[in-house]
């Protein structure tokens, strides 16, 4: 947390830096949250399992109000199911397609509707991973990714500020990763796409810093998901339940970023350090 933050939630009455609860009316005020925390939550990219454990890990604290939203209605319905097992008070599905920029505001505006006209929390968690390496062997695959993770989630990230800009307050949670913060040539064309993603969160949130909007940036590293299944799982890898908590963690302090685990921004701090023919040689 910076010390402005904590000035804020100190005089506001929230919790100190290493308090567990959510932050009180007025520290919520101050940081931008609505009157009930993140009690209505809007998820882009509905079956994402590391979205779903956020939620699943906001809603240990407060009961929540979830609109999913994805392209697969029967991923999304079991989602749904998962969620109301889970604690969520109310769960709504519509439907979302993300290589198609011209219907993200109307599908937007659905998923706030479906959540009451106002929503405390966007999720983005659309992202394809695609094929691994440098120079793909399918570059029609490759632009798909490039589609999907630049273009469909930039346009659905600045369709979201516009909406909570408009409500005057609100959090967008960005899913970006470590891979954004350095390119490596295992992966050079998802590691390009998450680039581009996380510049475009950090610049909109600087930018919405004085309307009420906050932007929270996650940059996970190896996530054990199914996009992951059947690859080799390095060290610091994490799991979706690892991701929700820092997420949360970084909810409740104010954080613009964060990394899940915490170790990887100090590791990414030292890598982004190394010159590039000794980073080449790396094994990343």
């Amino acid at each position: 947390m910076s010390d402005a933050t904590a000035a804020e939630l100190r005089a506001a009455g929230g919790p100190s830096a290493a308090g567990e609860p959510w932050a009180s009316a007025g520290a919520q005020a101050a940081l931008g949250l609505g009157a009930a925390g993140f009690r209505r939550v809007l998820v882009l990219g509905g079956t994402s399992e590391i979205a779903t454990a956020i939620v699943r890990e906001l809603a240990t604290r407060e009961p929540c109000e979830v609109a999913l939203a994805a392209r697969d209605p029967q991923r999304l319905g079991d989602v749904a199911q998962q969620l109301r097992a889970a604690g969520c008070a109310r769960v709504q599905t519509l439907a979302l397609e993300a290589t198609d920029p011209d219907s993200h505001r109307a599908a937007i505006a659905r998923g706030i509707e479906l959540l009451g006209g106002a929503c405390d929390l966007v999720l983005l968690a659309v992202g394809l991973l695609g094929e691994r390496g440098g120079l793909p062997d399918d570059p029609r695959g490759a632009v798909e990714v490039l589609e999907v993770n630049v273009v469909g989630c930039g346009s659905l990230l600045l369709e979201s500020a516009r909406a909570l800009r408009a409500q005057g307050r609100g959090t967008i949670v960005v899913l970006s990763s470590v891979a954004a913060e350095r390119p490596r040539a295992a992966n050079a064309v998802y590691c390009a796409s998450k680039a581009g993603l996380d510049a475009l969160a950090q610049g909109l949130a600087d930018a919405l810093a004085p309307t009420g909007v906050r932007v929270l940036v996650v940059r996970p590293g190896f996530v054990t998901t199914r996009m992951k299944r059947g690859l080799p799982v390095p060290p610091l890898s994490t799991d979706p339940e690892g991701v929700a908590r820092a997420t949360a963690r970084g909810l409740r302090r104010g954080a613009h970023t964060v990394w899940a685990p915490s170790t990887l921004r100090w590791a990414m701090a030292l890598l982004r350090l190394l010159p590039r023919p000794l980073f080449r040689r790396l094994p990343l």
